[in-house]
């Protein structure tokens, strides 16, 4: 699995022209699954997304999590995070796991973040959607479970 996290001020998601959900200070997720995954990938990266020290604390250094900081989280689906582009310029997307499978290990994911963390809100799985945010920073991290990167 990879997650691509962004420290956000906003995030508004819409399907379909209506708002679908939103949240305030915190963690925009997107997370992408590939054919070689399963559900030990996730304890991983929720473990990893929940404890990133890239929030500033008293002294302007980046050492609070979401959690310190009573943040929120935006989970989206995504899975071009595995499109490859090393040959040409068309991404092929082989590495992606099909829909059924992406759909289950999302909600798996998304169950065992809530767990977690309850402070969560996600994208609707497959649709086309709208993201307007305000990125903090910015700062972006790449997490992988496979430790790629």
């Amino acid at each position: 699995m990879r997650a691509l996290v962004q420290r956000v001020k906003k995030v508004d998601l819409s399907v379909d022209g209506e708002l679908y959900s939103k949240i305030n200070q915190g963690l925009l997720v997107f997370l992408g699954v590939s054919n070689e995954d399963d559900t030990s990938d996730i304890d991983y990266l929720i473990r990893k997304i929940t404890g990133l020290r890239i929030f500033s604390d008293e002294d302007d250094k980046m050492n609070l999590s979401v959690k310190d900081i009573d943040g929120e989280i935006m989970l989206v689906s995504q899975f071009t995070l595995y499109g490859d582009v090393r040959k040409g310029f068309r991404p092929s997307f082989t590495q992606s796991a099909n829909g059924e499978k992406a759909n289950d290990l999302y909600l798996e994911f998304v169950e065992r973040l809530k767990n977690e963390f309850p402070k969560v809100q996600t994208g609707k799985f497959a649709a086309d959607m709208q993201i307007s945010l305000i990125n903090d920073g910015p700062v972006t991290i790449q997490l992988d479970s496979k430790k790629e990167y």
